[in-house]
């Protein structure tokens, strides 16, 4: 372990004597990137990274030591964040090497990480013309086409690629996507990948498919207050309700621009809007302008203000909508809702395997991570709110350092 700092310097020493050998820099790069890694030190890396660059530029390089020098100076820069700077690392490699596939499939992925999906797609379209069955540049293609939408046309590349085993295929986002698409086409093959996704790791069982997770926490779809243990929330948002409700109805009629509409393609069809409080455990001091009493009534409550895996928000779902069945991000927070303006029959929540309709004034909790699926067919809207908390088992160590989500 206390040899990473000599091989280094020995390494310099050789750069110094063989100035052009490109064995004797790649060496030196190795080490540096082994020191980043035990000092912890970006500045290392940093080093590291200009030092495979050098490799490549110096005459008579092989092949094979040019490509592990790029691939490793993309990577690096990648971990650093430096997304644009492994772009034009990872196009350095298919420029000089434009039979290889794989370079363009990590070219591709590069895309992705910057979120430019219309270059990706190309990209992919590309290999997969030279090499129909890579399985690697299928699941990619499929990722993209859904993610535009297509869903029955991202199908059969999801599939195949999942089917073909390639490195690099075995994500549990393949088969998250997979499955939503073939349940969004009314096909229930998606059970089967949803079980096959859990039986490889990715999910925690074929209904609760949340891919950021902390393992270990108790899991079920629906919740008491009592299980939560946050009973003085659930308390104080049965008893206000009213004044909650009262404040949401007074946005509702005289700034209905601030409720604005779902945008994660979670309709199949009709109208649903919300109106946030908090997000990421951040107050939107704007908007609690408009409901000043319900924001200091829930300040009192730092398991759910302080949330940052979740939201504070009114919902309203206007009659003929259907949303598809879905599961939330994470299994680190519950869902809080609390009926505000319910029809009297014609809307109703699935959360796993069970059905139940919300009540005014009353709080439903359930465990978002687990599939859900909500019906809006009542003759008027429906008015809710919801309040996330951060499931009860994490302890205030995991509350301070788990990223927002």
């Amino acid at each position: 372990q206390g040899k990473v700092e000599e091989a280094l310097r020995a390494f310099e020493a050789l750069v110094n004597q063989y100035p052009q050998s490109p064995r004797a820099r790649y060496g030196k790069a190795q080490s540096e990137d082994d020191l980043a890694e035990k000092m912890r030190s970006n500045e290392m890396l940093q080093k590291a990274i200009n030092t495979y660059d050098e490799v490549v530029s110096l005459p008579n390089v092989p092949s094979d030591l040019i490509k592990l020098s790029l691939k490793r100076e993309a990577d690096r820069q990648q971990f650093l964040g430096r997304m644009r700077g492994s772009l034009v690392t990872l196009q350095k490699l298919v420029q000089l090497f434009p039979s290889d596939t794989s370079f363009k499939n990590d070219l591709g992925v590069g895309y992705l990480l910057i979120g430019d999906n219309s270059n990706a797609k190309k990209v992919y379209e590309e290999v997969l013309s030279l090499a129909p069955n890579d399985g690697f540049a299928k699941v990619h293609y499929g990722f993209i086409l859904k993610a535009e939408n297509k869903i029955a046309e991202s199908i059969p590349y999801l599939k195949e690629g999942l089917e073909s085993g390639d490195p690099g295929t075995n994500d549990g986002r393949f088969y998250f996507h997979l499955g939503d698409a073939l349940q969004r086409m009314g096909d229930k093959e998606a059970y089967k990948w949803y079980e096959l996704g859990y039986q490889r790791g990715h999910f925690a069982s074929v209904w609760q498919r949340s891919l950021y997770n902390v393992k270990g926490l108790k899991a079920q779809p629906w919740w008491t207050a009592r299980e939560t243990g946050y009973t003085e929330l659930v308390k104080s948002l049965e008893k206000n309700w009213k004044l909650i409700r009262d404040e949401g109805l007074a946005v509702m009629d005289k700034k209905r621009s601030l409720f604005l509409p779902e945008d994660e393609n979670l309709r199949e069809k009709g109208d649903w809007s919300q109106f946030t409080l908090w997000q990421q455990g951040r107050k939107n001091e704007n908007a609690c302008k408009s409901v000043p009493k319900t924001c200091a009534l829930l300040e009192r409550f730092p398991e759910a203000t302080g949330c940052r895996r979740g939201q504070i928000k009114y919902s309203i779902m206007h009659p003929g909508t259907h949303v598809w069945p879905h599961t939330g991000p994470t299994n680190c927070r519950l869902r809080m809702h609390l009926g505000l303006v319910i029809p009297k029959e014609g809307c109703r929540i699935r959360c796993a395997q069970e059905n139940r309709t919300w009540e005014e004034g009353k709080v439903l909790i359930f465990d978002d991570s687990f599939e859900h699926e909500v019906w809006q067919d009542a003759e008027n809207y429906r008015l809710i709110f919801i309040v996330d908390v951060w499931h009860p088992e994490l302890t205030a160590q995991q509350r301070r350092t788990l990223p927002a989500i």
